[in-house]
């Protein structure tokens, strides 16, 4: 993060984060071919690149400009970055539809967003109330990151989860709210490049119906044999009346 700042603080290094910014699109997203592709076909690039043109106006006071300058981005991509919001090195927004980046989000260097992510607030008082996301964050399609917490580098968001709480570095959440299912594994990750076997993110919801499933089954087969106790003393009680009946005629 302060190597992004530094970098957004100087012209020159205006010209070198656009450059990592598509850069990266081909470490991430196995259907881009080319940086030219990229530069006029990804949204999510096009949105980065007017964003950083934005906060710079922002830092310099500047608000209105980079604000109607937001709200064009927003028009033209469906990308929707508040000027204030502080974006790290090689950040990618792949397919870009309906993202929402808050004015105190803080996104660290290396992060992915999937489309429909907020990085959002919970409060209207003023001040720090959006999300800080590490390095290397990964956050699914459709996740909701609320509140001033923080995301820990290298951290997963699953798709279509909603964080409220602070997530440890390195670690997968999914859920709503989300939960910590499991620790990050390096060894699947190549280098410069983003692990993304989403299907191997763990399913919580399922496995709890999954157990309880098996317990289910375990009671059913407990109550078959208790009732089938039941009906063998029940008949060897009537043989046994029915003995002493004729005993007794």
């Amino acid at each position: 993060m302060p190597a992004a700042n530094a970098a957004e603080a100087r012209p020159a290094g205006l010209w070198r984060l656009w450059r990592d910014d598509i850069a990266c699109v081909k470490a991430r997203d196995p259907a881009a071919r080319n940086a030219f592709e990229i530069l006029l076909t990804y949204p999510g690039v096009h949105a980065i690149i007017w964003h950083r043109l934005a906060h710079q106006l922002w830092r310099r006071g500047a608000k209105f400009p980079a604000r109607f300058l937001s709200w064009i981005c927003r028009l033209l991509t469906n990308v929707d970055i508040h000027p204030g919001a502080t974006i790290g090195q090689e950040f990618f927004i792949d397919h870009g539809a309906g993202v929402v980046i808050g004015e105190t989000a803080e996104v660290g260097d290396g992060v992915t967003l999937y489309h429909g992510v907020t990085l959002g607030g919970v409060s209207w008082t003023p001040g720090k109330r959006h999300p800080t996301l590490g390095d290397g964050v990964l956050v699914g399609a459709g996740a909701k990151i609320l509140g001033p917490i923080k995301v820990g580098a290298g951290a997963r968001i699953g798709a279509n989860s909603v964080v409220v709480e602070e997530v440890p570095p390195g670690v997968t959440a999914v859920g709503i709210p989300a939960r910590i299912v499991r620790a990050l594994d390096r060894r699947a990750i190549g280098s410069g490049r983003v692990n993304l076997d989403h299907h191997l993110i763990p399913d919580p919801v399922g496995e709890v119906l999954s157990l309880l499933l098996d317990r289910v089954a375990f009671l059913e087969a407990r109550l078959n044999h208790m009732q089938a106790r039941g009906k063998k003393n029940e008949h060897e009680q009537l043989e046994e009346e029915r003995f002493d009946d004729e005993r007794a005629g």
